[in-house]
């Protein structure tokens, strides 16, 4: 699955020796290079006339195990980060005593472990299998969330939060690391936000099963209805963490995964090779001295940093503390906001196959970023007309695409490091959640619901900062490539605007 021809993918030009020896009608041909329609589908999927059957045969492969895997994987990591927020708007505020900013404290505490665990696992993840890593921690925040049904006050919930971070932490810089090491550039933006799609998925599923449970097991066997949804996500990440330690496929160099065969192996390593991707080598002190000699680490923490802090945490959803505020019925304000979470998984999807398409990763994040800029600035004006509002509220999280853009970019312009491509994904989130641990607090605070005027003036000001940024980190890139820094056959070409262009 190779990438779409730029910047027009209605023709192609392709070599006479790279068609398929089925393609009768062009046998024989004198010229060097034909000019042929792409399919309707190549504006939608990787196109490339000239890949093997076993290529096609491989890259399937790998969409149906690890895309699978690592989407299963994201979405009970979302499930049971996104159920404190339900669960909070369904009676555990009351049945707590949560009546002031613990709900803010029980965020940070996740937070607090989500950075803490996230550098030291990317640096194990350089030395241990992602089979066994991967779904051994999602295998310990599965039983912890267990345990938050079995929570008694705001302080347990808080420790267990801690904890529950601290698991989590590994996933999803993990999770971009493996897809950089099996796709290509073309390929990577589409499988990047595919599985970062899952996410939206377990926001609306949170709130479809929170309402189900609170309606239909609520006081069953003396449990609150907000209990039985920790006991249900548990029940339904359970089987998800064990299938990961046989279907993670590791790395090429190393995979051992029983849907790939030998000439299957020699393919990946083969294939990562041509876009200079590099495999692991030893990480030791000289690592990290060309890491921290680099723009790159830089500028793309700063960036993520104003990405993950651009809004509120996500135990705090204005949209549905406003529905509670209008006096909304718990099933309501669970289901509602699902609808946004719908759109954030059209857009995501949508943006990356355009991504992929032509190449320019900057610009499409730049449309995510004016879009919930937009959102944020009606919000922080508030004294708008409700049809206006409800509006600016669904349209909030078109601003979410952006990020698994931005780590499919970092995947690309650290593509021929492995190291680096490793420790700078890591410290990207995790310099984005440090900040996340106590921004919020300021800008989000739960007692500032539901109007949020403070937090919503300071998101319109960080789209700005977001913008800005990822001009400068385009610059630079485009900079790097006319002075020859970018390697790899699939490596973009310069000229556009990005410097992300495919040949």
């Amino acid at each position: 699955m190779s990438e779409l021809p730029s910047p027009n993918p209605k023709e192609i030009l392709v070599h006479e020796s790279s068609l398929e020896a089925g393609s009768s009608s062009h046998q024989g041909s004198t010229e060097q290079d034909e000019k042929l329609k792409a399919p309707w589908w190549s504006y939608i999927w990787d196109y490339e006339p000239g890949r093997s059957h076993e290529e096609r045969v491989f890259i399937q492969k790998l969409d149906v195990f690890l895309i699978t895997m690592l989407s299963l994987g994201y979405f009970i990591k979302n499930l049971d980060q996104t159920n404190i927020s339900n669960a909070f708007v369904s009676g555990m505020k009351e049945d707590l005593a949560m009546n002031g900013n613990q709900i803010n404290l029980v965020d940070t505490a996740w937070t607090v472990g989500y950075v803490v665990g996230q550098i030291p696992s990317q640096i194990i993840l350089t030395k241990v299998r992602p089979s066994v890593w991967v779904p051994a921690c999602e295998l310990v925040w599965t039983v912890l969330t267990f345990c938050l049904a079995a929570a008694k006050t705001s302080n347990h919930v808080i420790t267990i939060r801690f904890f529950v971070g601290l698991a989590e932490s590994i996933f999803y810089p993990a999770a971009h690391t493996i897809l950089g090491s099996w796709y290509k550039p073309s390929e990577l933006g589409k499988r990047a936000c595919i599985f970062h799609a899952s996410s939206a998925a377990a926001g609306m599923f949170s709130g479809y099963l929170q309402a189900g449970v609170y309606r239909g097991l609520n006081g069953v066997s003396g449990f609150a209805g907000w209990q039985w949804l920790f006991i249900m996500d548990g029940i339904i990440s359970l089987p998800i963490c064990i299938a990961g330690f046989f279907i993670l496929p590791d790395l090429p160099e190393n995979t051992r995964a029983f849907y790939l065969n030998e000439k299957d192996r020699a393919m990946a390593k083969e294939r990562m090779a041509k876009v200079g991707r590099a495999p692991r080598t030893r990480l030791g002190l000289s690592a990290f001295k060309r890491i921290f000699g680099r723009w790159h680490v830089y500028l793309l923490t700063i960036l993520y940093i104003i990405f993950i802090n651009i809004g509120p945490s996500s135990s705090v959803n204005p949209f549905a503390l406003w529905l509670k505020a209008k006096g909304e019925s718990v099933e309501r304000i669970n289901l509602i906001p699902t609808a946004s979470a719908a759109i954030q998984l059209v857009l995501t999807v949508t943006f990356a196959i355009v991504s992929d398409a032509i190449r320019r990763r900057a610009s499409i994040m730049s449309i995510s970023t004016f879009l919930g800029g937009f959102s944020v600035l009606l919000l922080a004006i508030w004294n708008i007309p409700d049809g206006l509002k409800w509006f600016a509220f669904l349209l909030q999280r078109a601003s979410v695409p952006y990020g698994p853009l931005s780590m499919s970019w970092a995947n690309e312009i650290c593509g021929s490091d492995a190291e680096e491509r490793a420790i700078v994904i890591g410290i990207m989130n995790s310099m984005g959640y440090a900040f996340n641990a106590w921004v919020p607090i300021l800008t989000f605070p739960q007692v500032d619901s539901p109007t949020f005027r403070k937090g919503f003036v300071f998101s319109t000001v960080a789209f700005g900062a977001q913008a800005i940024i990822t001009a400068v980190v385009a610059f630079m890139y485009k900079r790097d490539q006319k002075k020859g820094k970018v390697h790899g056959n699939d490596a973009p070409e310069i000229g556009d605007e990005d410097g992300v262009i495919a040949p």
